[in-house]
């Protein structure tokens, strides 16, 4: 008896079935195995937690839809592992929320720091004012890490500051914002908007903690609604193009901002103004608007001869290393972002990295990935474990194992972390709180 129609169709589909079943396993196990490779870097580095807001997951409410996973824009925040979403790495995430509204359980919320580890932030009220009247923060400071969210709260604050109708008595502008990058940018072309007198101020150029990312860095942007300039619809951009555009929108609006110029502290005047005191004198004002970033002050080496111009504690350009010797010291994501884009700059003399430790503990999987490649392939010497002892004209000494030894070296770059930015707050008079996974 031969095969009817109908038979051949009915094994048809259940062969299709069961090629998209393989085919669908195939691609979960895959999934599975890079989730599991993620948690396994993670793992290495010990209780990670960002400085921004990030996800935590109720494993009791959570039944793994994996709609968190589809709904995250970043790569490798959350994954599904045995049924559950898990939170794979959390210095990737800048605190969006996308995951939390996506969920249809409400399984997810985003908290700030960990129980074991707090994270300090400065008291705001809902216009982002401090416990100092006239005193505000925004951006990442006040712990969001999300551009738009930056450019958002910048808007925000600015409003309040047009609205209640504080301004500046005789030579005090009626706002100071301190910090070039999205959030202070935004806030000032809001400031302009509003026909206020307002002066930026950054310690160094444009961009802000954008100025300090890797060269060709893509950034995420998203839709920035920005006073005087309307709307930028990029949902990525490199960070090359996002400091573009802001120079750009400051030349071509005449924002009035000044580089190099550090803010020290901040004082109250017996007429009610603030007096700002900066590394180019003091300077009055009715408001003060923050936008310093989370960087801090780099935390220095303390040893002889860091006070040489040879040394440095962040990369913005490569170009001036060109056949120089150059040590970078520190093993986190920064010293070795450093490191990386040394090597891909390509004209260096040589690149090497000195850690005290003997691997790079607090280090992102994909960061330590590649750097693990460039030491394998020469392009990095890798000196783990090392410490600095001294840093001389056209040599370094260190120390490995109780023995010290010298390195021809032209420049260092410094990169231990910094002191918190809460304490410049602090000294500032504005009250900070711990939190400790809360929202």
């Amino acid at each position: 008896m031969g095969f009817t129609p109908q038979l051949l169709a009915v094994v048809a589909a259940v062969v299709l079935a069961m090629v998209l079943y393989w085919l669908f396993s195939l691609r979960s196990r895959k999934q599975t195995e890079e989730v599991l490779a993620k948690l396994e870097d993670m793992a290495a580095l010990g209780e990670v937690v960002p400085d921004t807001m990030h996800p935590v997951i109720d494993l009791q409410r959570c039944i793994g839809s994996g709609a968190c996973v589809q709904a995250c824009p970043e790569k490798f925040v959350l994954g599904i592992v045995g049924g559950q979403a898990r939170l794979l790495n959390p210095l990737a995430c800048v605190g969006h929320s996308a995951c939390m509204t996506a969920c249809p359980v409400d399984a997810i919320k985003l908290v700030f720091g960990s129980a074991n580890r707090g994270i300090d932030l400065p008291l705001l009220d809902p216009h982002f004012q401090t416990t100092r009247h006239g005193v505000y923060v925004i951006g990442e400071l006040a712990g969001m890490g999300l551009i738009r969210n930056a450019v958002r709260q910048g808007r925000q604050a600015a409003d309040h500051v047009a609205s209640s109708g504080r301004r500046g008595k005789h030579d005090a502008y009626d706002a100071v914002v301190v910090g070039a990058g999205p959030a202070g940018v935004s806030a000032t072309l809001r400031l302009m908007e509003k026909h206020l007198r307002v002066a930026l101020f950054d310690r160094e150029k444009v961009g802000g903690a954008i100025m300090h990312y890797p060269r060709a860095k893509v950034v995420m942007t998203g839709a920035l609604d920005l006073a005087m300039v309307g709307a930028v619809k990029r949902r990525t951009m490199s960070k090359e193009d996002l400091v573009g555009l802001w120079n750009s929108i400051i030349e071509r609006h005449g924002v009035p901002i000044k580089t190099g110029v550090a803010v020290s502290g901040v004082h109250e005047e017996p007429d009610g103004m603030l007096r700002l005191e900066t590394s180019a004198g003091s300077v009055r004002a009715a408001n003060v608007l923050l936008a310093l970033g989370r960087r801090g002050t780099p935390r220095k080496l303390e040893v002889p001869g860091e006070e040489q111009a040879k040394v440095h504690y962040s990369l913005i350009e490569p170009e001036p290393f060109a056949g120089k010797n150059v040590l970078v010291i520190g093993g986190g994501n920064s010293a070795v972002e450093t490191a990386l884009a040394l090597v891909d700059f390509g004209r260096c003399a040589s690149v090497a990295i000195s850690y005290r430790r003997d691997a790079f503990a607090r280090c992102r999987g994909d960061n330590r990935r590649r750097i693990d490649e460039a030491i394998q392939a020469s392009k990095v010497q890798a000196l783990l474990p090392s410490e600095i002892v001294s840093i001389g004209e056209r040599d370094v000494t260190l120390t490995s194992a109780g023995r010290a030894f010298n390195l021809a070296n032209d420049d260092v770059f410094v990169q231990i972390g910094g002191n918190a930015p809460a304490e410049l707050l602090r000294s500032f008079g504005i009250q900070v709180v711990t939190k400790r996974g809360e929202a």
